[in-house]
């Protein structure tokens, strides 16, 4: 009960200087004090991103990633390297992603047809200086096969996607052109001595 006296004392002095009543005091101290406290939603302390290039340690560029607000605040957004995700954006990725997946399969679909026509040519002739028996002078190389497939096809092809045995004797032999991750083309070399 002193407790509360002393309490209703030191409410009196304080509402006096505001100009506050004697009865005012009394209802403050007789008042039972019953603190209720909400619980607040927890702050959402990260943000769903996307990264505008690549970022050591994070990610690659395009990627979809949750990192903390400060991080992305002080660091992504104000360099420039990341941008929150809306559901314009989402949309906007998702158009692109089928537009580099429908480029992926017209490539794709050239590289067979073009597997078929080297497929259906038949046999590439090659003619090198023939030594003793099979045996020929040097080698056939990829830059010769591709030599041979400008000259009869008028195709330009890169000697790095040729595949090639190593060719030192005449006749013939198989090389493989893989003219994409998915088709490999594979024609026939023929060799002989003149």
């Amino acid at each position: 009960m002193a407790t509360a006296t002393v309490t209703a004392a030191s409410t009196l002095s304080w509402l006096h200087s505001f100009g506050g009543t004697q009865n005012e005091s009394i209802k403050v101290a007789e008042r039972n004090r019953v603190f209720v406290v909400f619980a607040q939603k927890k702050a959402n302390k990260t943000r769903k991103i996307m990264l505008k290039e690549d970022v050591e340690y994070l990610g690659k560029k395009g990627q979809l990633l949750d990192v903390k607000a400060g991080y992305f605040r002080n660091y992504l957004l104000s360099m420039g390297k990341a941008q929150i995700i809306t559901p314009a954006l989402l949309k906007e990725m998702k158009l692109e992603e089928e537009r580099i997946e429908a480029e992926k399969q017209r490539v794709k679909e050239e590289a067979q047809q073009l597997a078929v026509i080297f497929e259906t040519v038949g046999a590439f002739k090659v003619k090198r200086k023939g030594g003793k028996g099979k045996q020929i002078f040097g080698s056939v190389t990829a830059q010769d096969l591709v030599d041979i497939i400008k000259a009869q096809l008028q195709r330009d092809v890169d000697k790095r996607i040729v595949s090639l045995p190593e060719i030192r004797e005449t006749g013939e032999y198989i090389a493989e052109l893989k003219l994409h991750p998915e088709v490999t083309a594979r024609v026939r070399v023929n060799v002989y001595a003149n």
